[in-house]
């Protein structure tokens, strides 16, 4: 690895985020998956959670919409609702869905200073009702038109990208989360990714 690249990677791990993910429940497309780690590498997510308890694992990710970001991210797939939460609850200190119900908040009054999990649903009938109730709270993106609804990728980078807001105004960008094993321990990683496509 050239110094202009290792230089590279520990600028890009020196901002990644260890207190916000991302949760997929059921997505069924694995370029809907892709694009939301797109997303995710954009704007310094850590981790992405990936639980399927009615589909099975996903052995792939769709590289044209992925950009091959999920290299760059560090995934966790479950298939088993109570193993995946019971990680999360270790980590984050809220767990929020996106559902539109009466006591949704909108997005732009969520605090994103803290350990939040945010899980999206799957394409067709969004979060299910035990991941509703292990959670939280929810929220919803607010929207004029009349389909109010948004392809999940996009609804994850909206999300996201108002929690770069934040946490940019909040300075959580200007200092590094990661302690010195993790840090070791994905520039080994990154640094491998590296040689090996080359």
């Amino acid at each position: 690895m050239t110094p202009e690249r290792r230089a590279k990677l520990e600028s890009v791990l020196s901002k990644r985020q260890n207190d916000i993910t991302i949760v997929l429940e059921n997505v069924f497309d694995p370029h809907n998956i892709s694009a939301v780690m797109r997303t995710c590498d954009a704007v310094g997510v850590l981790e992405l959670y990936v639980l399927n308890t009615k589909i099975p694992r996903h052995k792939k990710w769709g590289t044209k919409s992925s950009s091959s970001a999920a290299k760059w991210l560090t995934v966790h797939q479950f298939d088993n609702t109570e193993e995946c939460f019971f990680k999360l609850r270790k980590q984050y200190s809220k767990i929020l869905t996106t559902h539109l119900s009466s006591d949704a908040v909108n997005l732009y009054e969520i605090n994103f200073r803290q350990p939040l999990a945010l899980v999206f649903g799957n394409e067709h009938s969004g979060v299910s009702e035990e991941i509703r109730r292990l959670s939280d709270g929810n929220f919803i993106i607010p929207q004029v038109g009349i389909i109010r609804s948004l392809n999940i990728s996009v609804a994850c980078a909206v999300t996201l990208y108002e929690a770069y807001r934040q946490k940019t105004i909040a300075g959580h960008f200007d200092r590094t989360k990661l302690n010195g094993e993790v840090l070791k321990e994905l520039m080994d990683k990154w640094g491998y990714e590296e040689e090996t496509n080359q």
